[in-house]
């Protein structure tokens, strides 16, 4: 048996790929700076933070800086880039 550490950042787990998200970052890999923003509806604050959370790793992983605004009276959230 070979066992052996490895950096972290070699390791690609993402929820990402889940069915749920996966339309989200396909709209955010179409957001261009000043153009659109993506409204995006949730349930409750713990999808608000999954979404978020989302968003966070895909700004780390593309190196890209999509900043978010919450609608917390109609529940939306709002993703852009500036």
């Amino acid at each position: 048996m070979d066992i052996k550490l490895v950096n972290r950042s070699v390791v690609q787990s993402s929820r990402m790929n889940k069915s749920k998200y996966q339309n989200m970052k396909s709209y955010l890999d179409k957001l261009k700076p000043g153009g659109e923003a993506i409204q995006v509806k949730f349930k409750d604050k713990k999808e608000l933070i999954s979404f978020r959370n989302i968003l966070y790793s895909y700004n780390r992983n593309t190196g890209k800086k999509v900043k978010s605004n919450v609608d917390s009276t109609n529940n939306i959230l709002f993703l852009f880039l500036d």
